[in-house]
């Protein structure tokens, strides 16, 4: 791609979610919206492949969709209300109707099965876009029109996302799957008290993010697409191999790592809140997640492929990648769990 289109194009997906972030009138968010989808499709689709195409054209088809039910919803409550305001969705039909629109953009089962096959044909750069910085806009609206979302909506589909992208992830191959399928489960657990907590859930989405960006900023390091291509990265990237055990460790959310540390919280606030039996499900359902990403840590880090005394010795050659950036986001994933109460005083 041209690199002149490909800084234009970046530029509109980041003005989209910017716009979507400051907005307050229905029709500006699904301009920006309209505008972010359209800009991320050339980028889907710079490689020029049949799977890259298919993938570009399941996106815009899923997105458009969602869309037009967004616009639909939005007009109808203005023509109820006499009022284009976010936050102001007060009757029971057009604020479902919002919420599984938004669900749908960020990929919540049972509106999931798009997500998958979008990211497995994309670039493993485009996937981690796709699984991180395209969750930000619709999650923000969905954020802000919390507050007159009914929990019976909202509550089953988070338990079901946390089942279905354990289950769904566990017979995968390809490592953008099952990001995934984690992306599914990781943001089950984010809406899970969405309606009556207004920190834990921008807590749980910045820390999946983080975590996220961790794992495919490695994933690019060692050129690892799939389970079978991970038994030799450590040839190349030893230091890189081990925190990706640690970062795959965070992401089941095992304790004393980071991840650990948004889900002991939505479990204790759902626990609180008389969802007792929610948080037991839901952490027995994390238990399918942390399955998968054990099998891809034991693959990664624990086992060592059969090679030549040549093939050993590609860690000496210079790295391909700039590793700040990974170095940054893997000592987050890492080390923030000892800061819990100074991010939870509020």
């Amino acid at each position: 791609m041209n690199p002149y289109t490909l800084t234009f194009m970046s530029s509109m997906v980041i003005t989209g979610t910017v716009i979507v972030l400051s907005a307050s009138h229905w029709l500006l968010a699904w301009v920006a919206l309209e505008l972010n989808t359209m800009a991320i499709l050339p980028l889907l689709t710079q490689t020029h492949t049949p799977r890259t195409t298919e993938a570009a054209t399941k996106y815009f088809l899923i997105q458009t969709a969602a869309s037009t039910v967004l616009l639909f919803t939005s007009t109808t409550n203005a023509w109820l209300t006499n009022q284009w305001t976010i936050n102001q969705l007060t009757t029971h039909p057009t604020n479902t109707m919002m919420a599984l629109a938004l669900l749908t953009k960020l990929g919540i089962a049972p509106m999931h099965a798009w997500l998958p096959e979008v990211m497995q044909g994309a670039t493993t750069t485009m996937a981690m876009i796709m699984a991180t910085w395209q969750k930000i806009a619709p999650f923000i609206l969905l954020y802000t029109i919390s507050n007159n979302t009914y929990t019976t909506v909202l509550m089953p589909l988070a338990l079901l996302s946390t089942i279905l992208g354990g289950w769904g992830g566990l017979n995968q191959t390809q490592v953008r799957k099952m990001m995934a399928f984690s992306s599914i489960a990781h943001l089950g657990w984010a809406i899970a008290t969405l309606t009556f907590n207004q920190a834990l859930p921008l807590l749980a989405l910045a820390m999946y993010i983080i975590m996220t960006l961790s794992l495919f900023s490695i994933l690019r390091t060692t050129h690892t697409k799939s389970i079978k291509d991970t038994a030799t990265a450590w040839s190349t990237t030893p230091h890189a191999t081990m925190m990706l055990l640690m970062t795959l460790l965070s992401l089941g959310g095992l304790p004393p790592l980071s991840g650990f540390m948004p889900k002991v919280l939505i479990m204790k606030d759902l626990v609180d809140t008389n969802f007792a039996f929610t948080a037991t499900a839901m952490a027995l359902a994390s238990l399918l997640s942390l399955a998968f990403y054990v099998r891809l840590a034991y693959s990664t880090s624990l086992t060592i492929a059969p090679m030549t005394t040549t093939m050993k010795m590609n860690w000496r050659l210079p790295p391909n990648h700039r590793t700040l950036h990974t170095a940054t986001t893997a000592t987050l994933t890492t080390m923030l769990l000892p800061l819990t109460p100074l991010i939870t005083a509020h």
